[in-house]
């Protein structure tokens, strides 16, 4: 815990609780009083608030790293068509997949439109 950045400075918790929360906010789609609660089953007491104002201040460098390690698309991708039923009512599903199979954009739709599916 040696060379800790200067924003960090004058936190009550360390370095490592504060990164872990904001860490766990930014990869997982997690509410702030869930973020909470994992944290409390650790055994730290945070409030939603406090994990809230870290987001604000430190969080633009985790999603911008995280970002950064996402899987760059592949350079061949194709369009998937899948009719689901939501609330008894049927739907056109548009998948964009690449040759890995990383899903790139998803559309869901009344109606059978290929124009708007492949925007």
């Amino acid at each position: 815990m040696g060379s800790t950045p200067p924003p960090y400075k004058g936190h009550r918790y360390p370095v490592e609780i504060i990164a872990h929360c904001v860490w766990l906010y930014f990869r997982f789609p997690l509410s702030l009083r869930e973020v909470e609660e994992l944290m409390l089953q650790r055994g730290v007491i945070v409030s939603h608030e406090t994990v809230r104002r870290w987001c604000l201040k430190f969080g633009q460098s985790y999603a911008n790293g995280l970002r950064r390690r996402r899987p760059r698309p592949g350079d061949k991708w194709h369009l998937d068509e899948v009719f689901i039923k939501i609330n008894g009512e049927q739907k056109y599903l548009w998948r964009a997949v690449d040759q890995d199979g990383n899903v790139l954009d998803i559309l869901v739709q009344n109606r059978r439109d290929t124009a708007a599916a492949r925007r």
